[in-house]
């Protein structure tokens, strides 16, 4: 139904709720809350400590104009409550001042700030309460935007669930084996608990229907991937291991062995392989998808490896180059001139092009293979299904081998890949040393300088990431740009690089580049260095603000270093001294597995944030945001399976699981 149709939802009110991706009642009954507010125990401030989240209520007595400095401005108000005096202080919110009333009595929700006798919160959320709205018991809190506020975003989500009824897919002889509720009330309950025991009852119903879909959604999609294969290999096992033996300088883990094994059966099974390859950083995926690749090309076949970016691509290129000198091997990326591409291209349609090794431009359309028989895809993480769709369709029925260095959760890789056949690499190259990890603190910054440039006078690189570009305006978080001249004038004998998402792809290409011939010895940087650069004589972290990323994040920042044999160290930096920020610095300090390390930070953050803001629309309708348990997630896959055994409902699960399947293509991981 459409929007306006709800009572208290007007044309303005529409274009704001767009934007957040909402366009009808439907897409209002997904739009879970964010958090819930516990009105039966609103916290009197003069009892809360330092650092305290309260929930809490105030009449505002006064509100000076907005003050302004570096960028933005800083909104403050004075508040009273029951005698006690205190301030709320929003940074950079400027517009915030026009939705506060001297006079008015506010409830906030934020974090506590005490000095001396003096009490603040600092950018809390807030809302009126007002006489004809008195909240009470549990109460949702929804993410808004512009004219848009909680009390219209509730009113309107009860109605959209009242109007929408939504009913299960599932069917009814599994809702009763397993004791299913009722999924409309479900829904009402997520969005109105009557506790928080009920609302998790009933966050877990639904993400069993959503998961229920999604998986039934790649059950289809495999399904129709299950190909006769039209590529006959002739490769044999011996000559496999012969190609392995001369080409790599080292003995295969087992992981690596086991992975190729599983590679070899598929591709001379008699369907069509498309196969997941999982593996943490410095596990050696890269070989054994040389080795994927020599069993098409050795047939006579044609292979093409996909990397997300040109200096990515160009490492896999020389890779391939040194592994493959009896073939003919290119390289096709956005700097190639139209020439050159155009050569590159006729090369390929004519079959004279054994391996093509290219980013994005890979697929552009006009690019034809004569006889592509496997695609490999290096971190796949960073490529959406589209794109790998797209890359399929470059040959008939290729074999597809996606490769990821982000240790994904089972319970995502279930749901993320679920129409790929997984192999996880768990081991590492002997040569391999662990990186060592330390927490520091501000004290010992000066210290950790004069590590790195003795680091640097020994020949090794070093690495300096930031969480942002330009830093806060609270001055908690600094800034890639600020960083970089503090460092200038700190180690002014060391050569400094810059790179952050904002330089154009030539710039990033060239700083990178530098960084790995050594014309860059400390490079200051964003998350943007994430994707696995191959750089030896790197050996030094340094993680500013690390509390603010996530654990996979940090393990794969870390990763960075660590890929030779040399001594590598990451330092994570923090000014926090407590609580579950320094717990979590804790987990990366204490472990090198990024595995166990991925479901620490599933059961920290949650599937929604797992995945990150890009997705936060798009997976599954924000269903990171629900309160659910990693069960719901198993059991929809268990009631997925007797489905397709029963047959029931098949047409209408069918209907709704790829809609559902749909909303993926755009996906990838952070």
């Amino acid at each position: 139904m459409e929007l306006t149709k709800i009572r208290g939802i007007n044309e303005k009110r529409e274009q704001e709720l767009n934007k957040l991706g909402i366009f009808n009642t439907a897409d209002l009954v997904r739009y879970f809350p964010r958090a819930y507010l516990d009105m039966r125990e609103k916290q009197l401030l003069k009892f809360a400590y330092h650092n305290d989240v309260v929930l809490t209520a105030g009449k505002i007595l006064s509100l000076p104009p907005t003050s302004y400095y570096r960028r933005g401005g800083v909104v403050k108000a004075l508040c009273e409550q029951e005698g006690f005096i205190f301030s709320v202080v929003w940074f950079n919110q400027p517009y915030v001042a026009s939705k506060l009333k001297v006079g008015e009595e506010y409830l906030f929700y934020g974090r506590v700030r005490k000095e001396d006798f003096a009490a603040s919160l600092v950018n809390p959320s807030f809302e009126l309460c007002d006489k004809a709205f008195r909240l009470k018991g549990i109460v949702p809190q929804y993410t808004v935007k512009g004219s848009l506020n909680q009390k219209v975003v509730r009113d309107a989500v009860r109605l959209a669930v009242d109007v929408e009824k939504p009913k299960s897919i599932l069917p009814s002889h599994l809702q009763l084996k397993y004791q299913l509720s009722d999924l409309y009330s479900a829904y009402r309950e997520v969005h109105n608990p009557s506790s928080f025991e009920r609302e998790k009852d009933a966050a877990d119903r639904v993400a069993v229907e959503e998961y229920f879909a999604l998986i039934s959604a790649f059950k289809f999609i495999k399904g129709g991937r299950e190909q006769v294969r039209i590529n006959k290999y002739n490769c044999t096992a011996k000559e496999l291991l012969e190609f392995i033996a001369l080409r790599f300088p080292f003995e295969f883990t087992e992981g690596q062995k086991t992975a190729v094994n599983e590679i070899f059966a598929d591709m001379t099974s008699g369907k069509v392989m498309n196969r997941l390859l999982q593996g943490d950083v410095g596990s050696g995926k890269t070989a054994v998808g040389l080795a994927a690749m020599f069993i098409a090309v050795k047939s006579g076949y044609q292979a093409v490896m996909l990397a997300p970016t040109e200096v990515l691509a160009r490492q896999n290129y020389y890779a391939v180059k040194k592994a493959f000198p009896d073939y003919n091997v290119e390289l096709i990326t956005g700097s190639n001139t139209a020439k050159e591409k155009k050569e590159i291209k006729k090369a390929v349609a004519d079959g004279f092009i054994n391996i093509l090794v290219g980013t994005h431009a890979v697929l552009q359309d006009d690019l034809t293979f004569k006889k592509l028989a496997i695609c490999v895809c290096d971190e796949q993480q960073r490529f959406g299904v589209a794109q790998r769709s797209s890359l399929l369709g470059k040959g008939v029925a290729p074999d597809v081998l996606v490769m990821s260095a982000t240790p994904i959760p089972r319970t995502l890789a279930l749901i993320f890949y679920g129409d790929l056949d997984i192999t996880t690499i768990k081991d590492k190259p002997k040569s391999r040393i662990d990186i060592q990890t330390n927490i520091v603190p501000s004290t010992k910054y000066d210290d950790m300088l004069g590590f790195i440039r003795r680091e640097i006078k020994e020949g090794r690189q070093a690495y300096l990431v930031c969480p942002k570009i330009e830093g806060d305006e609270e001055g908690s978080v600094i800034s890639a740009t600020e960083l970089y001249e503090q460092v200038k004038s700190k180690l002014f004998d060391v050569k400094i690089g810059l790179l952050h998402g904002r330089m154009k792809d030539k710039e990033k290409n060239a700083v990178m580049q530098d960084f790995k011939d050594k014309r860059v010895e400390l490079l200051v940087a964003t998350t943007v260095i994430e994707v696995g650069v191959d750089v030896p004589d790197a050996t030094v972290m340094v993680i500013y603000n690390a509390e603010r990323f996530g654990l996979s994040q940090l393990h794969q920042l870390r990763g960075r270093v660590g890929r030779s044999d040399k001594k590598s160290y990451c330092f994570l930096l923090t000014s926090v001294e407590g609580g579950q920020g320094l717990e979590r610095l804790k987990v990366i300090k204490d472990n090198s597995d990024g595995f166990k390390i991925s479901e620490f930070d599933y059961k920290m953050r949650g599937g929604g944030d797992f995945l990150g803001d890009r997705q936060s629309g798009k997976f599954i309708s924000d269903l990171g945001a629900l309160n659910y348990t990693t069960d719901s997630i198993f059991l929809a896959k268990k009631i997925s399976d007797e489905a397709f055994e029963s047959g029931m409902n098949v047409d209408e699960i069918r209907k709704v699981a790829i809609e559902k399947y749909q909303k993926l293509k755009d996906i990838t991981l952070n």
